[in-house]
């Protein structure tokens, strides 16, 4: 009796798993027909990408009040030494190319905003610096 009562588990189990893989498998159907086309150009996909982040900077930009804008400074002279690196990896490949060009120039204009923020919070500092008679 036992034996059957455990034959009996069984087949009920066996049940269960298949009507779980066909569960599993209608889940991944519906996923797979609902995800986006992987046809999609990059160019679209980095051009929605940075029209989203100038209008995200514009509005976080103006309405900064005045006490954090030398805080605020600071970081964007970190995240610009970021982009450094990454312009300089850009620009190391030996073969002259749209890349090599691309990574010169985005070290040239990080390397204008690094300096002129160090400049602007020279300046600030300078502001909050007790005059020497």
């Amino acid at each position: 009796m036992a034996k059957e009562s455990l034959d009996t588990q069984v087949d009920q189990f066996n049940t269960t798993l298949q009507g779980l893989q066909q569960q599993a498998q209608d889940i991944m159907h519906s996923i797979a027909t609902q995800a986006p086309d992987a046809g999609t150009p990059f160019f679209v996909v980095g051009l929605t990408v940075f029209v989203l982040a100038c209008f995200v900077g514009y509005y976080v930009v103006w309405r900064v009040t005045p006490a954090l804008h030398s805080p605020l400074m600071a970081v964007t002279n970190a995240i610009s030494s970021v982009i450094i690196v990454g312009a300089l990896i850009a620009a190391g490949p030996a073969d002259m190319g749209l890349s090599k060009m691309m990574g010169f120039f985005a070290v040239a204009l990080a390397s204008v905003n690094i300096f002129g923020g160090f400049i602007v919070t020279r300046r600030m500092l300078q502001m909050f610096a007790k005059k020497k008679k």
